[in-house]
C-alpha cells in the first residue's frame, strides 16, 4: 500500500487520520500514516499548546491540521477581526434559539448554568478565526499539509502556505467544487462522499470518487467518505484516488479522547443510525442521529441558523459534552459517518493500521488470483 503522495510527503502508507485528539495524531503518524488535527473549537493559544505537544512525541513523522473556512457563511463579509465579526453575529442569534438550546439540555437532566457563557462565542468556521490557526501552524516544521473542510481556502492563503514549502489539501463533494480547488492550485484533493461522517454532499463515494479523479487529473485524490477497512481503500485506489482520508474509524480506537460510554453509543449503532443535519453546525453534517438532532427537525420548533450562528447556539451542548461526556450522549454532537455500522469495537491506533494493511493485501490478492485464472482460461 504506497502511491506517489505517500513519497512526498514522507509517509510509508497513504491513510490519513483525522482526528481533534493529538494522541490520535501521533499514533498514526508513528504507525506509517498521516495524522491530521482538526482545529476548530481550538483558540489559537490552545492550538499552539496541542501541536506543540505533537511536535515533542511524534518523533521525525509528518502530520497536518485541519481548518474551516467555508465559502459562504453568516457575516463573511464583515470586518477580518475575530472581535469585530464576533460581535456582529452575536446581534444576529435570536434569543428563542438560545432559550430552545437551553430547554433541550434542561430537560435532559444536563446543568444549564453554565450555558450562557458558552454561547455565541465564535470558535471557528469562519476566515477570521481559520487564520490565526494557520499562522500558528506554520510555525511547526513538522507540520507539513493544512487541509480545509469546507470550501476552497482564500487563494493568498494557499499561496502563503506554499510559500512556507508546505502542501494544500481541502475536500469536496462534487466534481464542479474539486475543479474550483484545482483552479485554485490546492495541491491535494480530498473527494468525501454522502455517506461520509461530519460535513458532506448527497453523492456516494464509489460514485463521486472516480467523477473526482477524471475531474482534476493528474492532481492527487484522497478518497473520503465509507472507509473503515482496507478493502475499502482497496476499491479507491483501483479508482484512481491516491490514498485514503478517514475520521470515524478514530473515535474507536485506545487512544481517542471519548470515554467508554461514549463509545459504546457508536459501537451499538448501525448505518442507518446518523442523519445530515444543519442542527449543530448550521451546514448539512452527518451525525449520530439522537433526541437534539430530532428537536430541530419537528415543527413548530426553530429551524437551525446558518453557519456559524448555529454553532454560536449549540455551544453549550459542545461544553456540556465535554464536561459530562456520559450523561450527554442524547443530546451530543456525534459526527461519524455510515461506517459507524462496522466499527464494533476498540483498538490501538497501530492495530488499525496494520489491520487496513493487512486487508488491502487481501483484497489485491484477490484480484491478483481472479487474474491469473482469467489468463489460463
Amino acid at each position: 500500500m504506497h502511491t506517489e503522495l505517500c513519497d512526498q510527503l514522507g509517509i510509508e502508507f497513504p491513510i490519513f487520520a483525522f482526528t481533534h485528539c493529538r494522541d490520535v495524531v501521533v499514533a498514526v503518524s508513528r504507525a506509517g500514516g498521516f495524522g491530521v488535527l482538526g482545529a476548530v473549537g481550538f483558540t489559537p493559544e490552545q492550538l499552539e499548546l496541542e501541536l506543540n505537544w505533537i511536535d515533542d512525541h511524534i518523533g521525525d513523522h509528518p502530520y497536518g491540521v485541519d481548518i474551516v473556512i467555508p465559502n459562504k457563511y453568516e457575516g463573511m463579509d464583515a470586518g477580518t477581526s475575530t472581535a469585530e465579526l464576533t460581535e456582529m453575529l452575536r446581534k444576529m442569534v435570536p434569543q428563542q434559539h438560545l432559550d430552545f438550546a437551553k430547554k433541550i439540555l434542561a430537560d435532559h437532566g444536563v446543568p444549564t448554568e453554565d450555558a450562557d457563557s458558552n454561547a455565541l462565542q465564535l470558535l471557528g468556521w469562519t476566515e477570521a478565526t481559520a487564520t490565526p490557526q494557520v499562522e500558528v501552524a506554520l510555525r511547526h516544521p513538522k507540520m507539513s499539509l493544512i487541509a480545509n473542510a469546507l470550501g476552497t481556502p482564500p487563494r493568498d492563503m494557499i499561496d502563503h502556505i506554499h510559500d512556507s514549502g508546505r502542501k494544500v489539501a481541502a475536500l469536496c463533494g462534487s466534481p464542479a467544487q474539486a475543479r474550483k480547488h484545482a483552479d485554485a492550485d490546492v495541491d491535494i484533493i480530498i473527494a468525501q462522499g454522502g455517506e461520509g461522517g461530519g460535513h458532506c454532499g448527497e453523492v456516494g463515494s464509489i460514485v463521486l470518487w472516480p467523477q473526482v479523479v477524471r475531474e482534476v487529473a493528474p492532481r492527487p485524490v484522497l478518497a473520503a467518505g465509507g472507509i473503515g477497512s482496507g478493502y475499502q481503500i482497496a476499491a479507491a485506489l483501483a479508482m484512481g484516488c491516491q490514498g485514503a482520508w478517514t475520521g470515524s474509524q478514530w473515535l474507536m480506537v485506545e487512544e481517542a479522547e471519548n470515554t467508554p460510554v461514549q463509545q459504546a453509543a457508536y459501537s451499538q449503532a448501525t448505518s442507518r443510525d446518523t442523519v445530515r443535519s444543519r442542527s449543530f453546525t448550521g451546514k448539512p453534517c452527518r451525525m449520530l442521529r439522537n433526541d437534539w438532532t430530532d428537536a430541530w427537525e419537528q415543527a413548530g420548533n426553530p429551524e437551525p441558523l446558518g453557519m456559524p450562528l448555529q454553532y454560536m447556539v449549540s455551544g453549550m451542548a459542545v461544553a456540556a459534552t465535554s464536561k459530562y461526556p456520559d450523561e450527554t450522549v442524547d443530546v451530543a454532537f456525534n459526527p461519524v459517518g455510515q461506517v459507524v455500522g462496522q466499527l464494533t469495537r476498540v483498538e490501538k491506533s497501530s492495530a488499525v493500521i496494520q489491520r487496513w494493511v493487512t486487508e488491502y493485501l487481501e483484497a489485491t490478492n484477490r484480484l491478483n488470483e481472479l487474474n491469473e485464472v482469467a489468463a489460463e482460461a
